[in-house]
């Protein structure tokens, strides 16, 4: 198990899929951690099997997310590490798309990881130290057709990524952004058995969050690309 330097933890957007594996691999490192959806009946399963606590929140609310930051400090402190696991996302060509749809998609993963990773900066900076992860898609590099919506969204995202991390190191926080580049293996999506490993297991993933957060600062992975080892590339 990774010897991580943080205490606490923040994951917005912990459904049962990569937030519900980050959540348990944290709380068995020996982190405090709360979990934060937009619907609470998401959280029950996450907080039952990871001894989270859950709070709600609307990530694409700046009031929603400063009271979410204060609920958190409230329970466990400062979190020393924020992961934005959230995103939106609506599918059709372009031509049928409904705009306001298309809007909230956009909010969802690249605007509420502003409002979260700023209401992150906002302590952190003053402790120079702390974690911020993003959790992106094939879609942060990629844009396939009738998926346009997220591709702006994953698109943001990576920039947002990117100018956090040249902004936050030099002031000791590490921000690291996931390409998570193949289909999540769920209750739903199993791998048919002539393709054993054929999609990630959401508790491999987060065994490498685990990973970059134990990194040295002299060595700090800002993009980390996964995929399972039959993704074409």
């Amino acid at each position: 198990m990774a010897n991580l330097p943080y205490k606490s933890a923040l994951i917005v957007g912990a459904g049962p899929g990569i937030g519900a594996s980050v959540a348990r691999a944290l709380t068995s490192a020996g982190l405090k951690v709360v979990v934060a959806a937009r619907n609470p009946d998401r959280l029950r399963g996450v907080a039952s099997t990871s001894d989270a606590i859950a709070l709600e929140v609307d990530a694409t609310s700046p009031t929603s997310v400063a009271h979410l930051f204060e609920q958190t400090e409230r329970v466990i402190g400062v979190p020393e590490v924020v992961l934005y696991n959230a995103s939106g996302r609506v599918r059709g060509a372009i031509t049928d798309l409904d705009p306001e749809l298309v809007r909230r998609s956009i909010e969802v993963s690249a605007f509420g990881a502003f409002l979260v990773l700023q209401q992150a900066a906002k302590r952190l900076v003053p402790l120079s130290r702390g974690a911020i992860l993003l959790t992106g898609a094939t879609a942060s590099v990629k844009g396939f057709a009738n998926s346009a919506s997220f591709a702006i969204g994953k698109f943001g995202l990576r920039g947002l990524a990117q100018s956090a991390a040249r902004e936050l190191a030099p002031k000791g926080i590490h921000v690291a952004h996931f390409v998570i580049d193949g289909a999540v293996r769920s209750q739903e999506r199993l791998d048919p058995l002539e393709a054993p490993d054929s999609t990630l297991d959401p508790e491999a993933i987060a065994q490498t969050y685990l990973s970059v957060l134990a990194q040295h600062r002299s060595a700090w992975s800002w993009e980390v690309e996964l995929r399972p080892w039959v993704e074409p590339y």
